[in-house]
């Protein structure tokens, strides 16, 4: 079945199961992605542990806002 027919079959549904079919698609876009979520925790643990140990300086909120504006 191509995108087309999908398409046509779903404009022939009633309101509720469009909707039903709408949110059940918008969830499959928004699922996490695993791979993508170890990557940023192990990312946010070596920054984190990179602040704790001095080795990255840190800039004042005042001056980032200060610099773009």
């Amino acid at each position: 079945m191509d995108t087309q027919s999908i398409l046509e079959e779903a404009l022939n549904l009633r309101p509720a199961e469009k909707i039903h079919l709408i949110e059940c698609l918008a969830y499959s876009l928004d699922k996490p992605d695993e791979k993508i979520d170890k990557i940023w925790r192990e990312e946010s643990e070596k920054r984190y542990q990179a602040l704790k140990k001095g080795k990255v300086k840190t800039i004042p909120l005042d001056e980032i806002i200060k610099r773009y504006k």
